[in-house]
């Protein structure tokens, strides 16, 4: 009995042991993922600020304005125009979704907040959904030979996700973690240009179907999550 219960004890701390090591590697990659996030909006925040005055910066006039290198921009954006695509597409969204998401009637109202962030989107897809079509045509093929990316980083910004976590926020104290990051991912796929593309090119739907389909998919996701929460 002795025996066993000192087996017991060591088996106990190898997995306390064990746990602790993946809850420290865990944070490490969190903290790595936040800092590339980090350094792309500082690249593409750089270039919406040196294209306000309508003209084109060139890759060294980005590099100085976001304090990076050369080498840093091309690990993020392979092409410069990949780059000014999205730093047009975020000055033109991120006003009105900040707008939106600030509204304090729905404060607490995780639903009504992808509601409204999904509204504001579809709002301004004229002007930003031939931006996304063109960045995704830009995105989709794997990397030129040589780049440096870090290994699985975004290939595009993380502005979606961020807008996400933002409408998300009121769910965050009553999900897990893995419960709200699934969230997250999931509310990515159907909040996009992709999904409005696949509506639009496969599905053949006008606006208002189509907006009624994501907010619908949207609404079955987070209300799948307050129920498993």
């Amino acid at each position: 009995m002795i025996f066993l219960s000192v087996k017991t004890v060591a088996i106990s701390g190898h997995e306390e042991c064990q746990a602790t090591m993946t809850s420290a590697e865990s944070s490490r990659r969190g903290g790595r993922e936040a800092q590339r996030r980090r350094t792309r909006k500082a690249i593409v925040d750089a270039a919406v600020r040196l294209s306000a005055g309508g003209s084109t910066p060139s890759v060294d006039e980005i590099a100085a304005a976001a304090d990076v290198s050369r080498r840093t921009i091309y690990m993020y954006f392979p092409a410069l125009d990949q780059l000014l695509i999205d730093a047009t597409a975020g000055a033109l969204n991120e006003p009105p979704v900040a707008e939106a998401l600030a509204d304090p009637r729905l404060a607490d109202d995780a639903a009504g907040r992808v509601d409204a962030l999904i509204r504001t989107l579809l709002a301004h897809s004229p002007q930003s959904l031939p931006l996304g079509r063109r960045l995704i045509r830009l995105t989709v093929d794997p990397p030129a030979s040589g780049d440096t990316a870090p290994p699985h980083a975004p290939r595009r910004t993380q502005r979606r996700v961020e807008w996400l976590e933002q409408a998300c926020e009121p769910l965050r104290s009553t999900l897990s973690e893995e419960s709200f990051a699934r969230l997250i991912s999931a509310l990515t796929i159907v909040v996009g240009w992709e999904a409005q593309i696949a509506l639009r090119d496969v599905r053949g739907l006008d606006p208002q179907a189509e907006q009624e389909a994501i907010t619908w998919a949207a609404r079955a996701l987070v209300q799948a999550a307050i129920n498993e929460g």
